[in-house]
């Protein structure tokens, strides 16, 4: 929905066209659900009201997006922002970008109305801002309509990934920029292994209680699949430190970051609970109590084509070969 004079006006998708010729022909074709969106969308409702002012995590990441537009020469009018965590993009935006016109666009109606109710107090610029309630695998956003794209720790909820970035790459304009992050596949090790070895002692077997996470080695080919051109991929692993694993769940409830598989099992037994706090803590506890919790954040960075890019040369266009440089420079390296 988007909102216009105060007012929310219905959503419609415009970057799911079937006629496209990017070898994408709408989220509707996939049938592969790995997440329960409406689950995630009731999540993300109660994160907004669970969820801290302001997060270490969450504002790091931001952050790091961020610093990523100081790098551009250019800048960027208008800017669509991704659910996730859209609220510390935000508040931490402080007129990087040169962006004039921000759409923020989350699956959770409280979620936004949170954000909107923040940007008189937290916001300092004139960016004029609207809301949409949208999902990004059903983008609500005309084709060639925006200059940036930034997603903030959502888009590994989506069941087609590769999907809703070729529509996040068909909402930008020729030479717009694409900025993502996403949780890795190392996020949440430590519970990992502590709800694996519980499950086994409690229930003689497991059940998936931690979702699946892209690898580092993923990420460029999903740029490359989704058809973004000078595709650069980055990453980096925090460690967050709970006095608990309660606080840790706690977290991950007011980060809307919770279980959302479809094969999910929906009721988590007492003694395995006590279990997997049990084994994490004696596991991983530190000296003064605490427990670690891995982060690990993969960075994402495309651009939609354009002729001023930068090229590749054409295959077999290169004057000099790799024998003569090595007939060349080999010698030398040998002896050294």
């Amino acid at each position: 929905m988007l909102r216009k004079a105060g007012s929310l006006l219905p959503r419609r998708s415009f970057c799911s066209s079937s006629s496209s010729n990017d070898g994408f022909s709408g989220p509707s074709q996939s049938k592969l659900k790995i997440f329960d969106r409406h689950l995630k969308r009731k999540q993300r409702d109660r994160a907004a009201w669970l969820m801290s002012p302001k997060d270490t995590l969450v504002d790091t990441v931001a952050e790091n997006i961020l610093d990523r537009l100081e790098d551009c020469k250019k800048t960027f009018p208008t800017t669509l922002c991704l659910g996730g965590s859209s609220g510390a993009i935000r508040r931490l935006l402080r007129g990087r970008g040169g962006i004039e016109k921000l759409i923020m666009m989350d699956t959770s109606y409280d979620m936004l109305k949170s954000c909107q109710g923040n940007e008189h107090n937290n916001y300092d610029d004139n960016i004029e801002t609207s809301y949409i309630v949208g999902d990004e695998e059903f983008l609500p956003i005309k084709e060639s309509s925006v200059d940036l794209v930034i997603s903030c720790l959502g888009l590994h909820w989506t069941n087609d990934l590769p999907g809703a970035m070729i529509q996040s790459r068909l909402a930008l304009k020729p030479d717009g920029l694409f900025l993502a992050a996403i949780m890795g596949g190392e996020t949440l090790k430590e519970l990992r292994i502590a709800c694996t070895i519980a499950q086994m002692e409690r229930e003689g077997g497991i059940s998936p209680r931690v979702s699946p996470l892209a690898q580092v080695r993923d990420a460029g080919n999903l740029l490359t699949r989704a058809g973004f051109t000078l595709p650069g991929v980055d990453m980096d692993e925090y460690t967050v430190r709970y006095k608990s694993a309660l606080d840790l769940i706690e977290h991950l409830r007011a980060m809307g970051e919770t279980n959302a598989l479809v094969q999910r099992h929906k009721i988590l037994k007492r003694e395995t609970a006590l279990a997997t706090a049990a084994v994490y803590d004696s596991m991983f506890a530190a000296e003064d109590g605490t427990i670690p919790a891995t982060y690990q954040i993969i960075y994402m960075t495309g651009w939609r084509e354009h002729s001023s890019q930068q090229q590749p040369k054409r295959r077999g266009s290169a004057t000099v070969s790799f024998q003569d440089l090595q007939k060349q420079f080999g010698s030398n390296t040998s002896t050294t």
